[in-house]
């Protein structure tokens, strides 16, 4: 089973970043020195997966201008042997295939998955939603790939939260589980009350779907009621005889869809960077002490790297 496209839904407005995201996609808010959006198209690569359709509005041209070469920026960092700094997005540009598809109004996820089905065949596909971002030694999207390839069919990801987050996410209920991490899945409750909860494993932001998610976006699109949920897609595919299974996926996520998320994303990953971690961890350590950056002043300006 051949796995190499997928779907990054962002044509959202980003109200939540605002007045930021009226000119700043939300998904180039940066993560230590790159975009959010360039972190997912490099686990995407690692995962084996070479051709992305972003599904964008008309105020993201940021996205594509910066998955493209930049003949006079490359030039200059050449000539003054700092191309070093673009060399990972270089490599992106150079490996990675990307179609850009306009959303023309926002109509929720399924409806902007349904809209770069022409660039999927009869195949399985990922899709990333670029509010998430795993960071895992062994690439979120890659584990999902796995098991699609081992059991022939969907797979989500998921994650334990505490009961009161459910209402937050999709929750799922299991028909089976396979492994303590891995769940056939029997129905999705799209933010449930805590009370109607039937588990704590939410869906978060990895999917591995069959094409036959197309069909029943179509099918629910008749009768849907404001936007099209991708949840009721994979909900109606269940419906139909189609097996989907849960993967509890490992490593760190971050969910950078609010600015407190954001932020904590940012600490959390510069806490975690071989240059920046011990500069930040001490700069937090002395936040409590008369001698940390809130009293005195020079801490803000002694960056030492």
């Amino acid at each position: 089973m051949d796995i190499t496209k997928a779907i990054i839904p962002a044509a959202g407005l980003g109200s939540r970043f605002l007045p930021l995201t009226k000119s700043i996609p939300k998904e180039m808010l940066p993560l230590l020195n790159k975009p959010a959006i360039q972190y997912i198209i490099e686990e995407g690569l690692l995962s084996e997966i070479t051709n992305f359709s972003i599904v964008t509005s008309r105020e993201k041209q940021a996205l594509t201008n910066h998955f493209d070469t930049h003949t006079d920026l490359t030039t200059m960092l050449k000539e003054q042997n700092k191309f070093d700094l673009i060399a990972g997005l270089e490599k992106i540009i150079r490996t990675a295939h990307f179609t850009y598809i306009r959303q023309p109004e926002p109509l929720g996820l399924g409806h902007a998955v349904w809209t770069a089905r022409h660039t999927i065949g009869k195949e399985y596909f990922g899709v990333f939603l670029p509010d998430d971002i795993v960071i895992s030694k062994n690439p979120g999207l890659a584990q999902l790939i796995k098991i699609a390839r081992q059991e022939k069919a969907s797979v989500i990801a998921v994650q334990e939260v505490p009961m009161e987050c459910v209402s937050s996410y999709g929750i799922i209920s299991v028909k089976k589980q396979i492994t303590p991490t891995l769940f056939q899945v029997a129905q999705i409750i799209e933010k449930p009350k805590q009370k109607d909860a039937p588990s704590n494993l939410a869906v978060i932001g990895r999917y591995v779907l069959s094409h036959k998610i197309f069909e029943a976006l179509d099918d629910i699109s008749t009768f849907a009621v404001g936007e099209l949920q991708l949840t009721d897609g994979i909900t109606h595919m269940m419906k139909n005889n189609e097996k989907v299974f849960a993967y509890k996926i490992q490593g760190q996520r971050f969910d950078i869809g609010t600015p407190v998320g954001w932020i904590k994303a940012i600490v959390g990953m510069a806490l975690q960077h071989p240059e920046y971690g011990p500069i930040i961890n001490r700069f937090l350590n002395e936040r409590n002490s008369t001698d940390s950056f809130l009293y005195n002043q020079t801490k803000n300006i002694a960056h030492e790297i």
